[in-house]
């Protein structure tokens, strides 16, 4: 018997990236903090697994956020909350999308290349508590996962900075290319690719509580952007910014953070190493604007 799998934020970027991974999932964009809605759609459904990608996480950056914090509020804080209420009496098992921007530091002193390599040596596990409450959407999201992880039937996977292939404004790669200025420091990251494949691994063992969800070692933003240009589009023109310089382009703080992938790596899942899925990217990404010039 096939698994009936509910995905919400279903239009959104990662929830069409899980729509691909799961193609007879249903979807829905119903406000999760609305719990009759919610309800509703679970009650329609009968899911067995429900995936959650919904969530505020700013356009075109979390100093969106900072001016919205109502909307922000409710949409990374209540909902879950309601989704936890209405799947536990249901008895679903459910899958939440936080983030690493709860933490800061954790790495090394950045230089150029980044780290190549990682897991369970380096880094913030999931057990270290919290250490940055510099923006509103990280304490939004800090605040959801403090609560989630007391309960069972839920999967919490930490995403740090997503990027594929795609030629969305979702994608930190593009993103990051909008950009004059780019930050200089290193982070832990996730290819999601990757996270597809570990989420249906971890689904499939219906595993529960947190787990980073990142490729082991750590680039730069500017390490990407100059791999870009090396790779994707040699004209493309940027600086460099150092996180002292960051007041200057940001109104609310930013997470500089390297997570352990090591509780994965207990699982028996080794993701490739974070430069060789970033080299792929880039190398599909100069694929697309070769054919998109012809």
């Amino acid at each position: 018997m096939s698994m009936r799998v509910l995905i919400l934020g279903g239009r959104g970027y990662l929830g069409q990236r899980f729509l691909s991974l799961y193609p007879d999932a249903e979807t829905s964009n119903v406000d999760i903090a609305d719990t009759k809605e919610l309800a509703r759609i679970l009650d329609t459904e009968k899911p067995d697994v429900v995936i959650n990608t919904a969530g505020k996480t700013g356009r075109p950056n979390i100093d969106w956020c900072e001016e919205h914090k109502i909307e922000t509020l409710r949409s990374n804080v209540t909902g879950p909350l309601v989704l936890l209420e209405e799947c536990s009496k249901r008895g679903i098992y459910w899958v939440h999308l936080s983030s690493g921007c709860i933490y800061e530091g954790g790495g090394h002193p950045p230089h150029r290349g980044g780290r190549k390599g990682g897991g369970s040596d380096c880094g913030f596990t999931e057990e270290d508590p919290p250490n940055f409450f510099g923006s509103f959407y990280s304490k939004t999201k800090l605040w959801s996962e403090q609560i989630l992880k007391d309960f069972p039937n839920i999967l919490i996977l930490r995403l740090r900075m997503p990027f594929d292939s795609m030629p969305s404004d979702r994608n930190l790669i593009i993103k990051l290319c909008k950009y004059k200025r780019v930050l200089d420091v290193q982070n832990s990251l996730t290819y999601i690719p990757d996270l597809l494949d570990t989420a249906k691994t971890l689904i499939e063992k219906r595993a529960i509580g947190i787990y980073n969800m990142v490729n082991p070692g750590t680039m730069s933003p500017f390490d990407i952007m100059n791999l870009y240009k090396k790779i994707v589009q040699p004209e493309h023109e940027f600086e460099r910014l150092t996180l002292a310089d960051l007041p200057e382009v940001a109104r609310t703080g930013r997470s500089n953070c390297v997570l352990s992938n090591g509780k994965l790596e207990q699982e028996g899942i080794a993701l490739p190493d974070v430069h060789q899925r970033m080299e792929e990217a880039m190398h599909a990404l100069m694929l697309l604007r070769f054919y998109a010039c012809k």
